[in-house]
């Protein structure tokens, strides 16, 4: 990758340093007034719907849409079937704006798990924090896991110093105005990635021709395998095998992300947070609602991706570029954004990713304080008017505590990346947030079907079940057991388990977890009344 290092200039520099700088000074002074908590976390509940949208969009479509989307198209056996994900994606936000919305604004709350608090008792609030926490944690370094992937393939800085820097300035985004500064400043990532994505597809299509690109992308590979990387329907029933070992099938769509969809913008707090800061349902209802424009984004990506397949079919890479290929598809855009697009514009669409690192990566500071100091000081204590001052500075504090366990749990994450043989970001984004959106998923629905007392042991069960569950297909505990010499630990689980991919993961989470309640409740409930007898 050294021309790439090479074509990466002080030109580009500049425009990343000139970006960072104005982007921090544009949200500080967009911050407002921070004088109390509901400032601080909610953006005094004052903010436009479209502005909370384009937040929720940038959240959602990061660094991992930008670099991984392309990639998975240029990858080997890539195509277009990423896009059945959207089906599930916007009946979900349909459902949370519909149905949750009016129950999340029927009493002021900050989080969901006040929500389910209130309707189960202060234990589930506690656990379903917990299981945020972890979930956040998670998920917000695998964002930025990939943006040290773009910066190390373009730049040839040290991913750990890339991932160090990033979390020093998701920490002073998030210091200096709470919300307010996390919302406009996702703004401005959100015009930029648009801008970005139709400036890479245009150049490739004007350059190429859309008729060669289709052409290139439904052809034939020399050995005689058919090419046909703009597919989007995969039909692979999940009854068999073959079909329960693919993530991007109709069904997978459809079944599965409905409930990893609700459960991200109906139950992480990362989105929701995003929802609160609305002054009314009705325009909370329509920034999650509008926000399935997203998907637009992800088809220009993988338009991009197609582009890029034709282009390097047409321009074949060098000897070094070819390999830093076949090592990793995510270095296939970085790459072609510096050698490709002229000096200055390449710096701006990089400096692009890296601010939506930041920004995904503040949001979930922002969540983590929230959340954190609800338990440590309770609701009505956190929102006492004549501690407002206090409580913000509190607040700044819980960010950095946040900021630091954040960086330290993605260095190791970055570890685990570079030991794996699968490179595939968006599997490892997804796989991470299955360990914590099921179990959510199940208590949110006993909060809303089931209520009443003794839930809390049944859903403590489910939800550790789960975590179980999940780590015993994931390749971390397989990392763990060989990094410890337990290298036959390792190959019998991987012996032991069926063929499943993490996305089925949600749907059965959720129903483990919310049955453990249930059934535990039933329990519970006949010990009652056999004493009270």
């Amino acid at each position: 990758m050294k021309e790439v290092h090479e074509a990466f200039g002080w030109i580009d520099w500049s425009v990343v340093v000139v970006y960072m700088i104005f982007t921090t000074v544009l949200g500080e002074r967009l911050s407002g007034k921070q004088a109390t908590i509901k400032d601080f976390f909610l953006g005094g509940k004052s903010l436009p719907w479209w502005a909370v949208t384009g937040s929720m969009i940038a959240t959602e479509i990061s660094a991992l849409t930008f670099i991984g989307v392309p990639g998975g198209v240029y990858a080997a056996q890539g195509d277009w079937t990423y896009l059945q994900w959207g089906i599930g994606s916007i009946i979900a936000r349909f459902a949370v704006g519909y149905w949750l919305v009016p129950l999340y604004y029927e009493k002021e709350i900050y989080s969901p798990y006040d929500f389910m608090g209130n309707r189960l008792g202060e234990g589930v609030r506690r656990l379903v924090t917990g299981l945020f926490s972890l979930g956040a944690v998670l998920g917000a370094s695998v964002r930025v896991v990939v943006t040290a992937v773009i910066l190390k393939a373009v730049t040839g800085m040290d991913a750990m110093l890339c991932i160090v820097v990033i979390g020093a300035f998701a920490v002073l985004w998030t210091f200096l105005g709470g919300m307010q500064t996390v919302i406009w400043t996702d703004v401005i990532q959100f015009c930029l990635f648009i801008l970005g994505g139709l400036l890479a597809l245009g150049w490739l299509v004007g350059t190429l021709g859309w008729d060669q690109i289709v052409s290139l992308n439904q052809s034939t590979a020399p050995d005689g395998t058919a090419i046909d990387k703009m597919r989007i329907f995969n039909l692979a029933s999940p009854f068999t095998e073959e079909g329960r070992a693919l993530k991007y099938t109709l069904w997978v769509g459809l079944l599965a992300m409905p409930f990893q969809n609700f459960a991200a913008f109906g139950i992480d707090q990362l989105n929701t947070q995003r929802m609160f800061c609305c002054g009314s349902a009705k325009d909370a209802r329509k920034a999650m609602c509008w926000s399935s424009v997203s998907i637009v984004i992800t088809l220009v990506m993988l338009a991009v991706g197609s582009g890029l397949f034709a282009w390097y079919q047409v321009h074949q890479p060098n000897a070094d570029l070819a390999a830093a290929f076949a090592k990793d598809t995510n270095n296939v855009f970085p790459a072609w954004i510096v050698t490709v697009i002229p000096t200055g514009l390449s710096g701006l669409i990089l400096a692009g990713a890296f601010a939506a690192a930041i920004s995904s990566l503040d949001s979930v500071l922002a969540a983590l304080s929230q959340t954190s100091l609800s338990i440590f000081y309770g609701r009505k204590n956190l929102e006492d008017e004549s501690k407002g001052k206090e409580r913000v500075m509190q607040s700044r504090i819980a960010v950095c505590i946040w900021g630091v366990v954040l960086t330290i749990v993605t260095l190791g994450l970055w570890i685990a990346y570079e030991n794996n043989k699968d490179n595939d970001l968006i599997g490892l984004a997804f796989g991470m947030v299955a360990y914590t959106f099921g179990p959510l998923l199940g208590i949110l629905l006993a909060a809303i079907f089931l209520k009443g007392r003794n839930l809390t042991p049944g859903l403590i069960i489910g939800s550790f079940l789960s975590i179980f569950f999940v780590a015993w297909f994931r390749p971390e505990i397989l990392i763990f057991f060989e990094s410890v010499g337990a290298k036959d630990v390792a190959e019998a689980i991987v012996n032991s388990r069926p063929t499943l991919v993490s996305e089925w993961f949600f749907p059965i989470n959720a129903g483990l977890t919310l049955f453990c309640g249930w059934i535990g409740k039933v329990i519970l409930d006949s010990i009652a009344r056999r004493k009270a007898d």
